[in-house]
C-alpha cells in the first residue's frame, strides 16, 4: 500500500513530528509514504518526494515542515482537482494524508467527491477546528505567548506602561484566553465577545486605583470592537481561500487608550513568532499519535475523516462535521475572561 502526505497553510510546531510518525509507523505496517511538497501545489504539479526513514530521522524536535507549505487551492484553479487525481493515480497513491487547518482539510474533504481517499490531521495554532479537543501546534504557540507575557511584565512594571499584545486567532480566542490566563494578562479580548473600549479603560483604571501603575492587555487578531463593523483588516486582498489578512486591532486599542491614559501605551504583535520554534512535549506526543492513527484509520478503511483527540483517546471524526464551522472557545470557559476583574 502507498500513502501520500502533504502539509498546507500556515505552519505549526509538530508537523515534522507527525511526518516522522506517518513514515515510521507506515513502514512498520507495510505502507510506503510519498511526500508532496508545497501544500496542494504538490499533487497538482507532481512535486514528489518519496520519504524514507532516513529522511525523517532527527526531525521530531524541528519546527516548520520539511515538505514546505503553500496556500494553493486546487478548486480555484481550472482543472485543479483533476490534476490532483491524475497525479495520485500516476504515483499509485492508495490514500492521502493532509496535515493542515480548515482550508487544507476542506480541500481534502471536497476531493472525496472526486474519488480521493483522504484522512486529515488538524494542525493550527488557533485551535479552532471542530470535533477535537486540541489541534496540532496550539500547545507550542501557547508556550511562546506565555513566555512573551512573562517577559513583557518586567518591562511594563519597570516603566509604568500599558502593553498591548496582539496574538493570532481569526475566529476563536483560544490563544488569547489561555495565553492571557497563563501569562497573567489584566485584560483579555477575544473574537467570541465584542469589546467596549470604555470597559477596557475602566479595568485599567481600577488597577491604577490599587497603585498598579502598569497593565498588560492581550487581544486576538479577530477580536471586534463594538464601535467598528467587522474585524480590523490589515490587507483587503484575499488569499486563495477567500481570507483577508487580519492585523492591527492591537494598535487600534492602543490608539483609543492613548487618548485617555496618563501612561504610555505600546503594542507588541507576536505574529509569526507564535508559529516558530520547536514543538512542546505535548505537541510532539500528539503529532506522533495523530500520525500513527492516520495510518491505522486508512488500514481499517476509514476515509474522509480527521484524527481527533477526545480526552486521551484518538478517534476518527467525519471531516464534514469537523469543518462545519470554526470551533469557538467553550461557553463554559468564557468566565475566565473576567475572572480577575
Amino acid at each position: 500500500m502507498r500513502a501520500g502526505v502533504l502539509t498546507g497553510g500556515g505552519d505549526s510546531p509538530g508537523i515534522n513530528a507527525a511526518l516522522r510518525s506517518i513514515v515510521r509507523f507506515g513502514n512498520k505496517q507495510g505502507v510506503d509514504v510519498i511526500g508532496f511538497t508545497e501544500g496542494w501545489r504538490g499533487p497538482m504539479e507532481g512535486l514528489v518526494w518519496p520519504l524514507s526513514q532516513a529522511d525523517v530521522s532527527g526531525i521530531l524536535h524541528v519546527g516548520g515542515t520539511i515538505l514546505r507549505s503553500s496556500r494553493t487551492n486546487p478548486f480555484r484553479i481550472p482543472g485543479g482537482p483533476e490534476k490532483v487525481v491524475e497525479t495520485l493515480a500516476n504515483h499509485d497513491i492508495d490514500f492521502l494524508v493532509a496535515i493542515g487547518g480548515d482550508d487544507t482539510l476542506g480541500v481534502a474533504h471536497r476531493l472525496s467527491a472526486h474519488g480521493v481517499k483522504a484522512i486529515g490531521i488538524p494542525q493550527t495554532i488557533d485551535n479552532d477546528i471542530g470535533m477535537t479537543d486540541y489541534s496540532l501546534g496550539f500547545s507550542s504557540a501557547l508556550d511562546v505567548i506565555t513566555d512573551a507575557l512573562d517577559r513583557l511584565h518586567t518591562t511594563a512594571a519597570s516603566h509604568h506602561r500599558i502593553l498591548i499584545v496582539e496574538v493570532m486567532g481569526r475566529d476563536a480566542g483560544w490563544l488569547s484566553l489561555m495565553g492571557g490566563i497563563a501569562g497573567g494578562a489584566d485584560v483579555i479580548l477575544i473574537p467570541e465577545q465584542r469589546f467596549n473600549i470604555d470597559s477596557v479603560f475602566h479595568e485599567i483604571g481600577k488597577r491604577a486605583d490599587l497603585e498598579k501603575r502598569f497593565s498588560i492587555v492581550i487581544v486576538a487578531e479577530g477580536a471586534q470592537p463594538e464601535s467598528k463593523a467587522g474585524q480590523v483588516i490589515k490587507e483587503a486582498e484575499v488569499d486563495a481561500f477567500g481570507h483577508a489578512r487580519l492585523g492591527g486591532v492591537g494598535q487600534y486599542v492602543a490608539n483609543q487608550l492613548s487618548e485617555r491614559m496618563q501612561m504610555p501605551v505600546r503594542v507588541t504583535n507576536l505574529a509569526y513568532l507564535q508559529r516558530g520554534g520547536s514543538p512542546s512535549p505535548f505537541d510532539r506526543i500528539l503529532a506522533t499519535r495523530f500520525g500513527a492513527a492516520s495510518i491505522e484509520f486508512a488500514l481499517a478503511g476509514r476515509f474522509d475523516v480527521m484524527t481527533a483527540i477526545h480526552g486521551t483517546e484518538i478517534v476518527p471524526v467525519p471531516l464534514r462535521d469537523a469543518l462545519a464551522e470554526p470551533r469557538p472557545v467553550d461557553e463554559g470557559l468564557l468566565y475566565l475572561v473576567d475572572l480577575f476583574e
